[in-house]
């Protein structure tokens, strides 16, 4: 199943982190580019030709984090916003940040 398609399942914080070898598997289905940064979190930086637009994404993104209860990190600029996921109680990565990721590629 497609990771978009997938719902996010809360972590109780008692399974590990994702490997590298658990990871790339994730990160190729992806349909846009994330940065993996130090097997901890994945990153994307979002281009916009204005702050509102930029906002309005970030409005839109957020709304998902809430529909799936899974929050990413945001930071917002003129024409511009981070996002950096990662599940905050096993401080790395869960198959739940890909689907996040896959959601947001969707807005």
């Amino acid at each position: 199943m497609a990771l978009d398609k997938k719902k996010c399942i809360p972590c109780s914080g008692e399974i590990p982190a994702l490997n590298l070898q658990q990871i790339m598997p994730l990160m190729a289905q992806l349909s846009s580019p994330w940065n993996l940064v130090e097997e901890h979190h994945i990153e994307k930086e979002f281009k916009f030709d204005d702050f509102a637009t930029a906002l309005e994404f970030l409005n839109a993104a957020g709304e998902i984090c809430e529909q799936e209860n899974h929050h990413a990190d945001f930071e917002l600029s003129w024409g511009r916003v981070k996002i950096s996921i990662w599940t905050h109680k096993i401080n790395g990565l869960a198959e739940a940040d890909f689907i996040l990721a896959a959601k947001i590629d969707k807005i």
